[in-house]
């Protein structure tokens, strides 16, 4: 059977209207069952954020004046198109799969006075590419003042968790050579960040850690797991060798050992036993080298790492979710006497992040943390998420934390549109779902703001499985 799936770069996920989507055509049964009952996340409480159609409403109205300069003219692209297939009222996806998978050209400057447009719409168009050129006879003069700068985009991309990786190799190789491609190579959207688990995730078949050998303080018994040799490893080899341009890494832990946790147990609610400076905290740092070294045996090295996914995660998730709980004053204690030493004294240049959880908590959070001068000597930057971003405006929360800690950058590191999956987890094609996340990365900078990195988008907590699976 011909394997189908839709393709990246055109697919829209995440919230939305498009529940009639809901009674599209099954995911090929030839991809394993249990990884997609694992592709959604743990239930979090759904973001009220703006709607797309304000989203839509406030990029038009400074685009408009730019579009009277212009003039249109389309031009067919050597590109591939895409080929559509609809799954109910306005949901369209670009269907790629082991014989055929549309593509862009790479992008080039266009020539003085003229410039290419992309353009995707609720209609159907998914990246289409046009030319025009500019009209002189507005006697209309823009200035852009190219001293005057405002973010550094680190980059796009996704999460390769254990789901994503089962999803990706249950295609035949041809369908995963083009959905590979579709993501990093030039002919695709060339992703060009990565997040790791260490270990299990919510988006695991299994509760594992790379050493469940009780009191191993030592860890001499650190393994990294068949998830990682088998699966992830192959495939991060092979997207590296599709991309034009090195891939950042960077990586979340989720769980100790159980046998480090308060509770005994790599799911639920449990802190790390003990208190900073002691055996378990120092050991956990080492978990982060051990790690770090086992990677690098595979030519795979990590850009950054944080502290800990969701360090408050266990307030809300369910009592399967792995997860550590750190409160901001526990995280700084940590980093002070046990992880911002041991990667200190490593031999990788790999950057810390804190947080890695909502934006409602990053002021609080920074400045317990980066209010430190020690602690922050060993940060080089905040990780966000971006589910209760309608709760707290960017003003109050990134714009007052970068004013409070410029040398420290913000980075977007997971968003999930679709996430309240007691509603609908799947909808293929859903053009709002897109528009979402279209919202979000055009108004997330805040005003008057220079902060280095924010703007990179990560599409977790795992983007690539609910490619697959919606």
């Amino acid at each position: 059977m011909q394997q189908e799936l839709p393709s990246s770069r055109r697919k829209s996920r995440g919230r939305g209207d498009c529940r009639s989507s809901q009674r599209a055509q099954p995911v090929p049964s030839s991809l394993p069952a249990p990884a997609l009952a694992e592709g959604a996340p743990a239930c979090r409480l759904r973001s009220p954020g703006p709607t797309g159609a304000m989203g839509a409403v406030s990029v038009l109205g400074w685009l408009l004046p730019l579009l009277l300069l212009l003039q249109v003219v389309p031009q067919a692209a050597g590109a591939r198109p895409c080929s559509p297939k609809y799954f109910g009222r306005d949901a369209m996806v670009c269907v790629c799969n082991a014989t055929y998978c549309d593509t862009l050209d790479p992008v080039v400057l266009p020539a003085l006075g003229t410039y290419v447009k992309y353009e995707s719409s609720k209609a159907g168009k998914r990246l289409e590419r046009s030319e025009g050129s500019f009209q002189r006879s507005l006697h209309l003069l823009l200035t852009l003042n190219i001293s005057t700068l405002y973010q550094h985009v680190k980059g796009f991309g996704g999460s390769l968790s254990d789901a994503a990786a089962l999803n990706i190799l249950g295609l035949s190789q041809p369908a995963q050579d083009n959905l590979l491609r579709s993501y990093f190579s030039e002919s695709g959207i060339e992703y060009n960040l990565i997040r790791l688990p260490m270990a299990c995730s919510d988006f695991s078949m299994r509760p594992y850690s790379y050493d469940d050998i009780p009191h191993d303080y030592e860890l001499k018994h650190f393994r990294l797991a068949e998830e990682d040799m088998k699966m992830k490893i192959p495939l991060l080899h092979r997207a590296s060798a599709m991309s034009r341009r090195p891939l950042s890494l960077y990586a979340s832990p989720w769980t100790s050992p159980a046998w480090m946790k308060s509770n005994g147990d790599i799911r639920g609610k449990g802190t790390l036993k003990g208190q900073a400076g002691d055996k378990y905290h120092k050991t956990w740092a080492n978990y982060f080298i051990k790690f770090l070294d086992e990677y690098a045996k595979h030519n795979l090295t990590f850009w950054a790492v944080t502290a800990q996914n969701e360090p408050l995660a266990a307030l809300l998730a369910p009592p399967q979710f792995p997860t550590i709980t750190f409160t901001a004053a526990q995280q700084r204690d940590f980093i002070i006497r046990d992880l911002g030493p041991a990667l200190a004294r490593s031999p990788h240049r790999t950057r810390l992040m804190i947080l890695d959880d909502q934006r409602i908590h990053l002021l609080r959070w920074a400045k317990a943390v980066l209010g430190n001068a020690t602690a922050a000597r060993y940060v080089a930057g905040v990780g966000v998420h971006w589910y209760l971003d309608g709760l707290v405006p960017a003003s109050c929360s990134l714009e007052a934390t970068h004013k409070l800690f410029p040398d420290h950058f913000l980075l977007y590191t997971e968003a999930c549109s679709g996430f309240l999956t007691i509603w609908f987890s799947v909808s293929l094609g859903c053009w709002e779902r897109g528009d979402h996340y279209s919202h979000s990365i055009l108004t997330v900078r805040p005003p008057g703001t220079a902060c280095l990195g924010l703007g990179a988008w990560l599409s977790p907590a795992q983007p690539l499985p609910h490619l697959l699976r919606s």
